[in-house]
């Protein structure tokens, strides 16, 4: 739960929000469980520590009302400020996107509040995504924690978090020393080359996100999975999907055609009609899916065709 706060804030903003939003949702994405020592969330209520161009920094996003008010601490929280519409995806638009589906436009109306927002921090985004290859997200959430307690550090302000560890600790870091966090040589060189190339990574910023996208790719080490995760996240793409996912084509499948199993193939050419919006569908259906009973895959059950959840 967010802490009571009595240090004043280095810098602060209120920020009018238009139409329905949904800011747990809209910045749950942000954290990796319940655990993650660098974010703090009520459904109305965000803390975060993060590194920005201008120094490391911790901030809260509160609901006030019809606007949000932005709080940071740290040589960083000038940034945080100036860049908090983009994060919280004010500049983001989801009403103006009609699907023209029985099901998906009773998403829309369910899940309108919620915005895609970009964090503009790649590396933070890369690390946990790095770390989820291949592997459970429980696991994947264990060796996150364990990373931030062994090379972060505690992040300015009141909020008592963790920062992530800077690129140039995870650089200087010996493949060796991942081992007792559970993490393989393999993925530990491969953070330990992205940290050494991190000013060309947050330059990525820049582009648009397709190509932002596509030269990440361009990594070895970097599939088109941990593209769409970081994509989502660091770039703020409504149209990310991460390609690869084990539960993810098996879920869009069922859903939006009553098929299984499901496959990357067959998910995209049914998401392909939405294309420069396929996350944002995607992401309404992972939600759908927890929400609604009856919409996600059953363990067996005849194929079905699409659905309307208006019953439900």
């Amino acid at each position: 739960m967010p802490l009571p706060i009595t240090q004043p804030p280095d810098a602060e903003a209120s920020l009018p929000i238009e139409g329905p939003y949904d800011l747990g949702r809209t910045l749950g994405p942000l954290a990796h469980g319940r655990g993650d020592p660098t974010i703090r969330m009520e459904a109305d209520r965000f803390q975060r520590a993060t590194r920005t161009p201008d120094g490391p920094a911790s901030e809260e996003l509160a609901i006030s009302g019809s606007s949000v008010r932005v709080r940071a601490w740290g040589p960083g929280a000038a940034w945080l400020v100036v860049h908090a519409p983009g994060l919280l995806g004010l500049d983001d638009s989801p009403s103006t996107f009609r699907p023209g589906h029985p099901l998906l436009d009773e998403l829309a109306r369910r899940y309108g509040g919620i915005r895609f927002g970009r964090t503009e921090a790649v590396l933070e985004a890369l690390v946990p995504a790095v770390l989820e290859q291949k592997i459970t997200g429980d696991e994947a959430r264990r060796v996150y924690r364990a990373l931030i307690r062994a090379h972060g550090e505690d992040a300015p302000g009141p909020l008592r978090l963790r920062l992530a560890p800077s690129a140039e600790r995870l650089a200087s870091l010996p493949y060796y020393a991942f081992h007792p966090l559970g993490l393989e040589r393999r993925r530990a060189d491969l953070l330990r080359r992205l940290a050494g190339s991190a000013r060309r990574l947050e330059a990525l910023n820049e582009l648009d996100p397709a190509a932002a996208g596509q030269r990440l790719q361009a990594i070895p080490g970097i599939g088109p999975w941990t593209a769409g995760e970081v994509g989502r996240v660091a770039f703020g793409d409504p149209d990310a999907v991460s390609v690869g996912d084990y539960h993810l084509p098996n879920l869009v499948c069922w859903i939006l055609a009553g098929e299984r199993p499901g496959s990357d193939t067959r998910m995209l050419e049914l998401l392909e009609p939405w294309r420069g919006q396929r996350g944002r569908v995607v992401r309404w259906l992972e939600l759908g899916s927890r929400d609604l009973a009856g919409l996600g895959p059953a363990r067996r059950g005849p194929r079905m065709p699409s659905r309307s959840i208006a019953g439900l």
